[in-house]
């Protein structure tokens, strides 16, 4: 377990170092927010409406953004090889470089949700289950993006290749987030069942995917 929290680590720490990344993603963030409520207008029932939609959905876009770098840099300079040669694991090294996507990335994403919330009029009471349900779906979207990063490794604009392969793929955690939200918001007892969906669904994602991921980078790397 050593060798993977050093390797999370590390991950962690060059993407904070670099931070182009994850200033493009939180950008991209609030401009796609930003720009809505010109085109839409100025009824606030409306934005508040859709504001759940839009925000997972802004949010899914800003984390894909980022995606295709889960492991460009480390391929780029060879380090990616040598970790392959490594005593860690090849499912467990795609673990590492999720789990630190989704730290770097779609966790400050979700947590920024709430402000950008402010420009749409979002309900109050929308807030806590908004980002309730973003920390729970967020992982499937970083270990997911993970495979699409692995099959297109090496491509030339990838980026392109890698959204249309896995965006597919987060269409469940769009319904599943937003549908809970708008139980919630409804009355009491009806939420369960869509937040235990995209639960599931992210333990699935956690679990599943490295090893997809892994059985890509061989492909890649043979």
């Amino acid at each position: 377990m050593t060798p993977f929290l050093t390797l999370l680590r590390r991950d962690i720490a060059l993407a904070l170092r670099e931070g182009g990344a994850i200033g493009t993603a939180l950008g991209f963030y609030l401009i796609v927010v930003a720009i809505l409520p010109l085109g839409l207008g100025p009824d606030l029932n409306l934005l508040s409406g859709i504001a759940p939609g839009v925000l997972w959905v802004a949010l899914l876009l800003s984390a894909l953004l980022s995606a295709d770098r889960i492991f460009h840099a480390d391929h780029e300079d060879g380090t990616l090889e040598a970790l392959a040669l490594g005593p860690l694991p090849l499912e467990l090294i795609a673990a590492a470089k999720a789990t630190a996507h989704w730290l770097t990335t779609a966790l400050p994403l979700a947590l920024m949700a709430p402000l950008l919330g402010l420009m749409l009029n979002l309900d109050i009471a929308a807030y806590l289950p908004l980002v309730g349900t973003m920390l729970v779906g967020t992982p499937a979207i970083s270990f997911i993006g993970s495979i699409g990063a692995a099959l297109t490794l090496g491509i030339r604009r990838g980026g392109l290749l890698l959204s249309l392969l896995v965006l597919p793929l987060f269409i469940p955690v769009l319904i599943f987030g937003v549908s809970t939200i708008s139980a919630i918001l409804v009355g009491p007892g009806g939420y369960m069942s869509p937040l235990l969906i995209l639960m599931a669904f992210s333990v699935a994602s956690i679990v599943l995917s490295p090893f997809a991921t892994a059985a890509a980078l061989r492909l890649q790397l043979s």
